[in-house]
């Protein structure tokens, strides 16, 4: 335990490789930046032997900042492609549903049945009982269409 603290670079690049591995065991977190951070570190610390403590968390918050910004430029430029883009928009994963009429629209605002809830809905006057088809939303209210006949 002595040696690792007479060398700060291997502790650096230790906890680099214990961010890396939680990333890998828990995805979705955010620590795969933190631990390329904590590599150039332990890198740099063990490049410069003796780099005082607040150097070092000094480049590890510059190393950090700098992987989470190219990170984020790479993301955005290479966006990943999901199997299912709607899943976190459940408003948006409604469009195209056939949905009753509870409460009557009338003068546009009105109620519709969506699974076990209702939902305020906007639309042309329908009457109770009716189906419709929600074609959009704004906010909680979704935007229905009369069914063809």
């Amino acid at each position: 335990m002595q040696s690792i603290l007479a060398m700060p670079g291997l502790a650096w690049l230790i906890l680099a490789a214990g961010l890396a591995l939680t990333e890998l065991m828990v995805p979705g977190v955010f620590l795969v930046f933190i631990a390329a951070g904590a590599a150039v570190t332990g890198v740099v610390t063990l490049i410069i032997p003796g780099f005082a403590l607040a150097f070092q968390v000094a480049v590890f918050i510059l190393a950090s900042s700098a992987a989470v910004a190219l990170g984020r430029r790479w993301y955005a430029q290479n966006p990943v492609a999901s199997s299912d883009p709607l899943l976190n928009d459940r408003v948006a994963r409604l469009i195209g549903e056939v949905v009753t009429v509870v409460v009557p629209i009338e003068a546009g605002s009105g109620r519709v049945r969506v699974g076990d809830g209702e939902w305020p809905a906007s639309g042309p006057d329908t009457p109770a009982g009716a189906h419709v088809r929600i074609v959009g939303a704004h906010g909680t209210s979704l935007t229905v269409e009369p069914m063809p006949h």
